[in-house]
């Protein structure tokens, strides 16, 4: 295990970047400078007003997180080809979501939407949905958090701090500066992580492969180490190439991770906060920037088993979410490994701050104003909103201290699976009214039924949990012979689709009464400068 007094250079260079990165949360209260913060345009959006480049690093910081350091590369470590899904995801997200961005971004503008909870509640005039919706959003938003926690914390294990205090500070002056700053924080801090990232894994890509013997080296000892046979499932670890039963499972994690990424309140929040139309546009054309950076990210995975990297033991069990630290500790001088360590906190505080601000907005004007107190000012629902998301971080250290935090990836699976079910009444419903509201609600609940249904089957044999042990659902589960996996979050998507539209087009033929649509044909092209809002 890991001794600290065998890493006082990488600790001091490590805090003093996160203390300069804390200070600037701090200071970003007066960057931008609004007359007041005690509403939620300008402390939960940064006032509606940021331009090309802003949010560019800050849909980055938010989307790209200390997940993506820790998690993806480890779970390429651990099985191979299958950890590659997240490349195909990020690339073909961003044409279905450049379609659905730029109209949700016009409606919201136009009609003050903070949350896409409150769009749904224009759209359809269904207070019950909204509230499905919300409910949804703040469910799958936790484990999110709770991942960028597991990214410090795979961070303090290799320079041998051990045990959650760290963390809880950590995530106390996390707390302070978002309540203090609001979205502004994290957009400043943003500059900093992405500049810090970019510059580890392109030294990482270069210098690591040139001490290992090159890529052809690096991709031999993966498949060797990969062929092994994990003693515990009898069968190899896992391939650099995808077999036949894992292909399915690859093509539906891939395309319902990326109908999924924008639906999540966080990254909504990032797009919200753009100043007008163009500058998503011109964003959603950008970002693939990062993709390329993914799959860099990735190949680490590989490096870690050509490098025969130990993940750090704990409490008796190997945590892999260590692989890509231990990898910066035996391949880079102590300063730059320092220097790696703080990308990868830098990478968590950011989008942790975001995801908290999201979810307080979604419990501040889908619960707290529509069901507890109607009248409520701009200045309580931002107060409120501030609050709630101390609350946020605090359930978001609950879950490191009291769940298995051994397969972090799991943890976001399990959220991507519960948020793609408001697909229907979200992303489609910026396109159309015809769907019945009661059928979106019926929907949304058999899908959440269904995914949790069959998240409760699947079994880890790595770890020894009998339930929830993954998305990754065999077809022999459901009584069919064959061993070939599906993701179940796709499945679970496919009911909610049949159940709305079925029902939908029952409650149209017998009249069912539905709500009243708040918006209108024009609401969703307006832009910053040709359309009146109404914030």
């Amino acid at each position: 295990m890991p001794n600290a007094s065998d890493h006082v250079t990488e600790l001091i260079v490590f805090t003093t970047l996160f203390a300069i990165v804390s200070g600037l949360g701090f200071v970003a209260a007066r960057w931008r400078r609004a007359e007041s913060l005690d509403h939620l345009d300008e402390w939960g959006l940064g006032g509606r007003n940021f331009g090309g480049w802003i949010t560019w690093f800050l849909l980055g910081g938010d989307l790209y997180t200390a997940y993506t350091f820790v998690a993806v590369p480890a779970l390429v470590f651990a099985s191979g080809a299958i950890g590659f899904y997240a490349v195909p995801y990020t690339i073909i997200m961003y044409p279905i979501v450049f379609m659905v961005m730029t109209r949700l971004w016009s409606v919201s503008y136009r009609h003050g939407y903070v949350t896409p909870a409150d769009f749904v509640r224009g759209r359809f005039g269904s207070p019950t949905l909204a509230l499905l919706v919300a409910i949804t959003g703040i469910v799958a938003t936790m484990p999110y958090i709770a991942l960028q926690l597991i990214g410090i914390e795979a961070v303090l294990k290799v320079m041998g701090v051990h045990g959650h205090l760290p963390i809880i500070i950590a995530f106390l002056i996390l707390a302070v500066y978002t309540y203090n700053s609001g979205l502004r924080a994290p957009a400043l801090i943003a500059f900093v992580k992405d500049t810090l990232i970019y510059l580890v894994i392109i030294v990482a890509v270069i210098v690591i492969p040139y001490k290992l013997g090159g890529w052809g080296f690096i991709f031999g000892s993966a498949e060797q180490a990969l062929a092994q046979t994990n003693p515990k499932t009898g069968l190899p670890r896992g391939s650099i190439l995808l077999n036949a039963n894992n292909q399915l499972q690859y093509i539906t994690l891939a395309l319902g991770s990326a109908l999924a990424l924008f639906l999540y309140p966080h990254s909504l929040t990032s797009v919200l906060a753009a100043k007008n139309r163009d500058t998503i546009r011109k964003n959603m054309s950008a970002l693939p920037a990062y993709t390329f950076l993914l799959g860099l990210i990735a190949l680490l995975g590989y490096m870690a088993l050509a490098a025969g990297i130990k993940p750090v033991t704990s409490g008796g069990k190997a945590d892999t979410n260590t692989i890509v630290p231990q990898l910066f500790d035996q391949m880079f001088p102590n300063w730059f490994a320092g220097v790696a360590y703080a990308a990868i906190a830098i990478g968590a505080l950011v989008p942790a701050s975001i995801m908290s601000i999201a979810a307080a907005n979604l419990f501040t004007r889908n619960i707290y104003k529509e069901y507890l107190r109607k009248d409520a000012s701009a200045r309580q629902e931002a107060s409120v909103s501030k609050l709630t998301s101390l609350v946020v971080k605090i359930g978001a250290v609950a879950v490191i201290l009291f769940l298995d935090p051994q397969f972090a990836i799991d943890l976001q699976l399990i959220g991507g699976v519960l948020i793609l079910q408001t697909l229907p009444a979200v992303a489609i419903g910026v396109f159309t009214r015809w769907l019945h509201p009661w059928a979106l609600s019926t929907g949304l609940v058999a899908g959440l039924a269904v995914g949790i249904g069959m998240l409760y089957q699947i079994p880890n044999p790595n770890n020894g949990k009998a339930h929830f042990g993954g998305s990754a659902y065999k077809l022999a589960l459901a009584g069919f012979d064959s061993d070939k996996q599906i993701y179940v979050g796709f499945v679970a998507l496919l009911v909610n689709l049949v159940v709305v539209v079925v029902l939908t087009a029952v409650l149209r033929s017998a009249g069912a009464p539905q709500g009243v649509d708040a918006t209108a044909a024009d609401d969703y092209e307006a832009d910053r400068g040709t359309a009146d809002a109404t914030v």
